[in-house]
């Protein structure tokens, strides 16, 4: 504390930060933010820490990790070289909702006002403009210019970004975060919980949807990624487990739905699903569709033959009945009203029996029979995994071979299928395992699957791993280049080509790590005998597998995929 009643305004913001459960702040120190980097160690909590990253767009892919483990994340940055470098990462959050609040240490007030030509402008004077490119992917922006006021903005910023699962711009000039504000909110509890709906226009929302769905004789729940943005899992599945719905998965909705539930019936991927899923989904007669993010990749190219006169859309701030729009009806509240408004009896009694998702592991055909192939590795991969582990896929390969794996109870998948930066998983990865050893729950593997293509791009994070003491494992799909754009387009072609010397081998011993294990597998022999090693599921160092693959082979979805793409990217 400064004063009876005071508090420094970097200080303010860090108590804040601690409050929602952030224990590690991310980023990259620089000349504007360092000042405001020495407070971090004032808060007076053991395990709160600055935590630097290689660079900023590694420490943003690592805040949207973070945030995905732990409900929320901060990122400090500095003015305009290193906020820029982390904007492409904090967009990925803001298209995939996903809460991080991005802290930026700017220029003085006195240099603002002043139109100082410093380092790091544009050499105009002008000190908005980086905020002002911000403000596109950014749920709200602000920068604090006085303590008076700083408190309240910092709060309003904190609570928009919880609740909107969006990342915020703070910008705090090297001043001001030393400004004293009042400390008497933090006497109260930030604002988190979402506004509740007109009861009125909730009531006939309710009334809507029993009635469809006590009419219904085929209903299906179709699960997405806003399931885990917005905090609704509880409510969805005490949904299923009234309903006994049989019950769907979207790619990005994939971990949200425990899929060892009797209930869970596969992935719907529009037109290139398993085509008995698509069958059960295509004939149904009402689809509840509960967080729907609707990108390409996530439906097969738009490829859903869905009647939407036979679909209920429950969103974070809009409900949609067929063709009716119902603004600022949010599905958590809703979701709990339709769910006490249900007789669980009636719904069980014309629930159909789940067809049942079970991938086995089959060699993929024009390939040598020794080789790993996705059609092989990725079933074989579920026997691997156990439950509450963390699982981190890439772009590409991993991001379609996830959905043949059937997940154990309260595994955590992390991937970017909608934003598809390349190299994402490596930083997210990062991250995410430092929201583990940050949670409750420590003892939580994380494991990372990502090709070698994409690796090359964020690799340095490995280094981070290894410097904080955390145990990850990862697999590097070695397939000489970068596959998914070779099925799109230029098959041969040298752009989809990457350097295939690097010694894989050698990368952990590189960084630095003393106590590590390293792998190399090429046949399916070598993956189940890797597999059945107890020490090797233990992670108890950090682990990297080197898993070779033919060159074009990739998994069944994804080749479907990249016809459907090429043919759009034509048009």
């Amino acid at each position: 504390m400064s004063g009876k009643g005071e508090i420094l305004v970097g200080e303010y913001l860090f108590q804040r930060l601690l409050e929602l459960g952030v224990k590690s702040i991310l980023g990259v120190p620089g000349d504007f933010n360092l000042a405001l980097l020495d407070l971090i160690e004032k808060i007076g909590d053991d395990s709160f820490r600055w935590v630097g990253n290689t660079n900023e767009l590694n420490g943003a892919y690592a805040a949207d990790g973070y945030a995905r483990v732990k409900g929320i994340s901060a990122i400090v940055t500095t003015f305009g070289v290193g906020e820029l470098s982390a904007i492409n990462g904090l967009a990925g959050a803001y298209a995939e909702h996903v809460p991080v609040v991005h802290i930026v240490g700017m220029p003085s007030t006195k240099s603002q006002a002043s139109g100082a030509l410093l380092h790091h402008t544009l050499g105009n004077g002008d000190f908005t403009v980086f905020m002002e490119m911000s403000e596109k992917v950014s749920a709200y922006t602000v920068m604090l210019t006085d303590g008076e006021t700083a408190a309240d903005k910092i709060d309003k910023a904190l609570s928009i970004s919880y609740r909107k699962a969006r990342p915020v711009y703070i910008g705090i000039p090297s001043d001001v975060g030393y400004f004293k504000t009042s400390s008497a909110g933090l006497k109260k509890p930030l604002q988190l919980e979402e506004p509740a709906n007109d009861p009125k226009i909730e009531e006939e929302v309710v009334h809507t949807i029993v009635q469809m769905i006590n009419a219904s004789k085929k209903p299906v729940i179709l699960a997405d990624a806003c399931v885990t943005r917005h905090r609704v899992i509880k409510e969805l599945h005490e949904l299923i487990n009234l309903t006994h719905f049989p019950t769907y998965v979207t790619p990005m909705g994939k971990s949200s739905v425990d899929e060892v539930s009797e209930w869970f019936d596969g992935v719907y991927v529009g037109s290139i699903s398993d085509p008995a899923v698509k069958d059960r989904i295509e004939s149904s007669d009402l689809i509840l569709s509960v967080g729907g993010l609707k990108s390409d990749f996530n439906t097969g190219s738009f490829s859903y033959h869905i009647s939407q006169k036979n679909t209920i859309e429950f969103h974070s701030d809009h409900t949609k009945i067929r063709y009716a729009l119902y603004p600022g009806i949010s599905m958590k509240y809703l979701l709990r009203r339709v769910i006490s408004s249900l007789d669980a009896k009636a719904m069980r009694a014309k629930a159909a029996k789940a067809i049942g998702f079970h991938v086995k592991p089959v060699h993929a055909e024009g390939f040598p029979k020794d080789s790993i192939t996705h059609q092989w590795f990725w079933p074989k991969f579920s026997e691997f995994l156990i439950p509450r582990d963390v699982v981190v896929t890439e772009t590409g390969t991993a991001n379609f071979g996830v959905l043949d794996v059937r997940f154990p109870h309260n595994v955590t998948a992390i991937s970017q299928v909608l934003w598809g930066s390349i190299g994402y998983s490596v930083g997210a990865a990062f991250g995410a395992a430092l929201g583990v050893y940050d949670s409750a729950e420590p003892d939580r593997r994380t494991i990372l699957v990502v090709g070698d293509g994409s690796l090359q791009l964020t690799l340095t994070e490995i280094s981070t791993f290894i410097r904080q003491g955390l145990k990850p494992i990862i697999f590097i799909l070695n397939n000489n280049g970068y596959t998914i754009e070779r099925l799109i387009h230029g098959l041969h072609a040298v752009y989809n080509e990457i350097n295939t010397k690097w010694g894989y081998q050698e990368l952990l011993k590189f960084f630095g790590a003393d106590q590590s294990r390293t792998y190399k597998v090429q046949t399916p022999s070598d993956v189940e005998k890797l597999f059945k090693d107890k020490q090797f599921a233990s992670a108890d160092v950090i682990q990297l597998v080197e898993v070779v693959m033919p060159t074009f082979d990739a998994p069944r979805i994804l080749v479907e995929q990249a016809k459907l793409t090429a043919k759009i990217n034509k048009q």
